[in-house]
């Protein structure tokens, strides 16, 4: 890499860790997880979006549009839905109470025991899908590098050992500003990052559209009769993904699992002023969420259109496997390839932001679900704060040791990587809506009822995982209705057996 891209990266990392200690807290445990409750609305949007954008994202949905059509625009349409339904119905039961984990509100409801139950569904869901991101982040690295590499003619280094290198220079660093900083560094340094990466895909589309014979109309016009501008699907098939029911249905109800029951997320609105703030940042964090996405869809249509217009013959012939074009590999390649030297460091640094974006966040709030479901209730004492935040640290570079062995261990991945991400996260997503749910309608939900629902929506989402086709985005709203179900009607059987 030249040496001017590499000082870019450089400075950029450099700048996160001066930025996180100036940030650095230590005036508690909840200032540590919860900034104080002194974030502004906006800055909250900011980070929540940042946090949904990972380098997955950024490489994954320009390269869908790319091979395919505009139909994941769907998905986002049920990602506004589902917020909508968990600001007018969630929120106000998170703001009625002092919370440091949202899994809190599940013990408090329905016994301790199923409080960290959810917490450890959590846990494990989380940390493997961003050791899926932090490894995805490495393999784009890792194509930068071997793509820099060939086009200076230069002996590229072992794969194996840039992605090493790689997911340990990115969880270091993460770990570096989200250890010193806590929420405080993570918001703040989300909105830097949002704004870095949104710089660098716009630069890169700015790019693209110089480099097209006819511009931008003329590349809207190939994509055109292509057939590549379908956006909405209204196949009425299951086993399907991204038709118009599947997305907004099912990416309804997955928004409000992630964003009503995921810790990451919850933490996130707890750091507001008020329950009015909380539902403004997250309702406008759904129509940012939305048009960024039509941003990235937009530059995997313009790469398509340069690779068919413009590129020599047989531009993608080193991403291609048995004649098929790895598609999240063909923006990491334009950018190596296409970029001048210092404005491909700005992006790969924006790459990078939109990493650490997701990461940071995942951390912290894997660390404040641990503390405030797990260790909270036993510090006794006059030094028990200090002790505390001591906890958080340490278990704060506990879950990013985990994330690394993920990211490690994840050696095969399917060409969209957004799916494998977002696969694991619909499947837990069922399990944890479905106890809120459960939670919210019984009156009295019982220990035995929270047990049931929490089993046969595993049991149910495994079958329906191993042994049928059914298209993942289905998931949450099968999980919930397992749950649910099996919840209740042990809840009605328990009184029953009581009444008897």
């Amino acid at each position: 890499m030249p040496l001017l891209d590499f000082a870019v990266v450089i400075l950029y990392l450099a700048l996160s860790l001066w930025y996180a200690r100036r940030l650095r807290s230590g005036r508690g445990v909840r200032d540590y997880f919860l900034t104080g409750r002194e974030a502004p609305w906006w800055a909250i949007m900011a980070s929540i979006v940042a946090t949904e954008t990972s380098t997955v994202t950024v490489v994954s949905v320009p390269g869908y549009a790319f091979a395919g059509d505009l139909t994941f625009l769907q998905l986002a349409l049920g990602y506004v839905a589902g917020r909508l339904l968990v600001a007018t119905f969630l929120l106000p039961a998170f703001f009625s109470r002092d919370l440091l984990s949202a899994y809190q509100l599940l013990a408090e409801r329905m016994g301790r025991g199923m409080g960290r139950a959810a917490a450890v569904v959590f846990l494990a869901t989380r940390n493997i899908a961003d050791g899926l991101r932090l490894f995805a982040t490495a393999v784009v690295l890792a194509a930068m590098v071997a793509v820099a590499a060939e086009s200076t003619n230069a002996a590229a280094p072992s794969q194996a050992v840039v992605l090493g290198l790689a997911i340990g220079a990115i969880a270091a660093v993460t770990l570096a500003y989200t250890w010193l900083g806590g929420m405080r560094a993570v918001i703040w340094m989300d909105v830097v990052q949002l704004g870095l990466y949104l710089a660098g895909a716009m630069v890169a589309a700015t790019i693209l559209v110089a480099r097209l014979p006819e511009g931008l109309a003329g590349a809207w016009t190939a994509a055109a009769a292509a057939g590549k501008l379908t956006l909405f699907d209204f196949a009425w098939d299951l086993t399907r993904d991204y038709t118009f029911w599947s997305g907004v249905i099912g990416g309804a109800v997955f928004t409000a699992a992630t964003h009503g029951a995921d810790q990451m997320f919850v933490q996130r609105y707890l750091c507001s002023r008020s329950l009015r703030e909380a539902r403004l940042a997250l309702v406008l964090s759904g129509v940012f969420v939305l048009v960024q996405f039509a941003l990235f869809l937009g530059i995997g249509l313009l790469l398509w259109a340069f690779y068919e217009t413009a590129a020599p013959p047989g531009a993608l012939a080193t991403i291609t496997v048995e004649g098929t074009v790895r598609a999240d590999q063909v923006f990491p390649r334009f950018l190596m390839m296409h970029l001048p030297t210092g404005l491909r460091g700005l992006v790969l640094a924006a790459i990078l932001a939109a990493a650490m974006s997701t990461l940071s966040p995942s951390l912290n709030s894997s660390a404040a679900s641990t503390i405030g479901d797990f260790y909270l209730d036993r510090q006794r004492g006059p030094d028990d704060d200090a002790r505390m935040l001591r906890a958080s640290r340490i278990a704060t570079l506990a879950w990013a040791v985990a994330q690394v062995l993920v990211a490690l261990l994840a050696v095969r991945l399917s060409q969209r990587v957004i799916d494998d991400v977002l696969r694991v996260q619909f499947f837990a997503g069922g399990l944890m809506l479905g106890l809120f749910v459960l939670s919210a309608i019984l009156a009295r939900p019982t220990v035995r009822a929270g047990a049931t629902g929490l089993a046969a929506g595993l049991v149910t989402l495994t079958t329906v995982t191993l042994f049928t086709g059914l298209s993942w985005q289905w998931y949450v709203l099968v999980g919930v209705a397992a749950t649910v179900g099996a919840g209740v009607l042990a809840q009605r059987m328990n009184r029953d057996e009581a009444s008897v």
